[in-house]
C-alpha cells in the first residue's frame, strides 16, 4: 500500500515568536522526517500508532503520547496504518533554560503526575528542562467548567484544544474552540480560556518558551485591584 502525507499549518509562524504548529497526517507506508536543523520539534500524537526512529534507535508511538527531536538530530516517523501528529517547532530565538535532568526522547500522559495550577485548574508536564526540552515546556492541561479571572502570562505560548466546548476570551472577542482549535497567546496577553461544558473537564495541549511552570500566571491590573485592601 502506497503511503500518503498532508501537513496543515494550524498556527502559523509569525515575527517575533519561536514557535509554530502544523498537522501532520500518515496513512498507509508513509515515512516522514520532523526533523529540522535549526529548530526544535516536539511531537504529539493525536490518534494513530506508528514509530520514531531517532540515534540508532526505535520507540513506539501511540495516542497521548509525546515525543523531542531536538534541533539537527535526524529522526523518521513511519505509521502503522494510520496516523496523526501535531508538529511544534522551537525557534534558536527561544530561551534556553539549564538543563534539569537527563535527556528523554517521549513522553506519556501514563507516566507524567498532576500539579495544581491556577484555582482547580491542574496540569501535567510533557516536556521541559526536567528532561531535555530547555527551549520550550509541552503540556496538558485541565480546566474545570466555568472560566478564570482575566490574568497573563510571560511567556510565549501555542495552545491546541482536542475536544471543544470551550471559549477563548481577548477583551470583548470571543472565540469559540471546537474540537481541533488552537490559538497563540503572546507575553502579557490579557484573556481568559473557559470551559463551556456544564459538567466535565476541558482538557488542553499547551507549548510555551521561555520554558518554566504551566501555573506561571498574573493577574491583570484590574483584577488585582479588586483583590487589594482597603487601605
Amino acid at each position: 500500500m502506497e503511503g500518503t502525507i498532508e501537513t496543515a499549518e494550524l498556527v502559523p509562524p509569525l515575527q517575533g515568536s519561536p514557535l509554530a504548529l502544523e498537522r501532520v497526517e500518515l496513512q498507509g507506508e508513509a515515512a516522514w522526517s520532523p526533523s529540522h536543523p535549526d529548530d526544535d520539534v516536539l511531537l504529539w500524537v493525536v490518534d494513530g500508532e506508528g514509530t520514531l526512529s531517532l540515534g540508532g534507535g526505535s520507540l513506539t508511538l501511540g495516542p497521548s503520547t509525546a515525543a523531542l527531536v531536538l534541533a539537527g538530530e535526524q529522526a523518521a516517523v513511519e505509521a502503522s496504518g494510520s496516523l496523526r501528529l501535531l508538529r511544534i517547532t522551537v525557534g534558536p530565538g527561544a530561551d534556553r533554560h539549564a538543563p534539569l535532568g537527563p535527556r528523554e526522547t517521549t513522553a506519556s500522559l501514563d507516566d507524567a503526575g498532576a500539579e495544581a495550577a491556577t484555582g482547580a485548574r491542574s496540569f501535567q508536564l510533557l516536556f521541559g528542562p526536567h528532561n531535555g526540552s530547555t527551549r520550550a515546556t509541552l503540556f496538558a492541561g485541565y480546566i474545570p467548567p466555568g472560566k478564570a479571572p482575566w490574568h497573563y502570562h510571560l511567556y510565549d505560548e501555542i495552545v491546541w484544544v482536542p475536544e471543544g466546548p470551550g471559549q477563548l476570551h481577548l477583551g470583548e472577542a470571543v472565540q469559540e474552540l471546537a474540537a481541533g482549535a488552537a490559538f497563540r497567546l503572546r507575553p502579557r496577553q490579557v484573556h481568559i480560556v473557559e470551559n463551556a461544558s456544564p459538567d466535565r473537564e476541558l482538557a488542553i495541549l499547551g507549548v510555551f518558551t521561555p520554558a518554566g511552570s504551566p501555573s506561571a500566571a498574573y493577574l491583570s491590573p484590574e483584577v488585582a485591584a479588586a483583590y487589594a485592601f482597603a487601605g
